[in-house]
């Protein structure tokens, strides 16, 4: 039986676990199995990885704090500084990054010539992944931090002389994920108009605060459901390559 796995600290409303389940039973693949290991802390993994696992993958808050552990990284997630995807071959262990991929590919059927700019709404390793592929688009973005490093903008900033000029504005934060469906990320909603493409990570609730204000106002809206089919199915293919 092929294993792999999900590391994270909170998984019981994770979404992969059922997705490769069913996706094993539609495909007829009985050779598998796909479980989730939850860690306290990101050195528990250190006995995990000597598991029989094919391969993990990775969610919130350890996709950063697992580079220490892996042997190799490839182009892209040594790029972005972040890994959501290992493969295990022997006793190597390679980071992968697909988040970029499965955010740019669900992306790409509502983009407007218009769209220039965006607001990353976070800093953690999800946030990296998709200014990665806003760059990759030639999309020009700001990150936007409730403490903001150097070059990054305060929620606080962000006024009648910012938000008319950005085009999208993006949630990477866990806010507003079930169970704390009623919370939002601090952006001043007064501000949102038709004109604003909002993006939001979460997909549980399928329509956030945040994207509900979007939808009021007549904006587009993108919940992260497809980003998260896509990054899995890119996942699999990694997984399998060679096999």
């Amino acid at each position: 039986m092929r294993r792999f796995g999900l590391i994270g600290k909170s998984l019981s409303h994770s979404f992969s676990p059922d997705y490769f389940s069913t996706k094993f039973e539609k495909e007829g693949i009985t050779d598998a199995e796909y479980v989730t290991c939850e860690l306290n802390e990101i050195s528990d993994f250190q006995s995990l990885k000597d598991q029989d696992f094919i391969g993990w993958n990775v969610t919130v808050p350890y996709k950063e704090a697992i580079l220490p552990y892996l042997d190799e990284l490839d182009e892209d997630a040594r790029a972005i500084g972040a890994v959501n995807t290992i493969v295990k071959r022997g006793k190597t262990l390679k980071g992968f990054n697909t988040d970029h991929i499965g955010f740019e590919r669900s992306l790409l059927p509502f983009l407007e010539p218009s769209d220039q700019k965006a607001l990353i709404l976070g800093t953690g390793g999800a946030s990296k992944a998709v200014a990665y592929a806003l760059k990759r688009r030639g999309i020009n973005y700001a990150f936007v931090s409730r403490n903001p490093q150097a070059g990054q903008l305060s929620y606080d900033q962000l006024t009648g002389s910012v938000m008319p000029y950005v085009q999208m504005i993006i949630n990477t934060t866990p806010i507003g994920m079930y169970p704390n469906a009623d919370a939002h990320p601090p952006v001043p909603f007064e501000l949102i108009e038709s004109t604003h493409f909002l993006v939001d990570l979460i997909y549980n609730p399928e329509a956030t605060i945040f994207l509900q204000v979007g939808m009021a106002h007549g904006s587009r809206t993108l919940n992260g459901l497809s980003m998260l089919h896509h990054q899995a199915d890119e996942s699999w293919r990694i997984w399998n390559e060679g096999k």
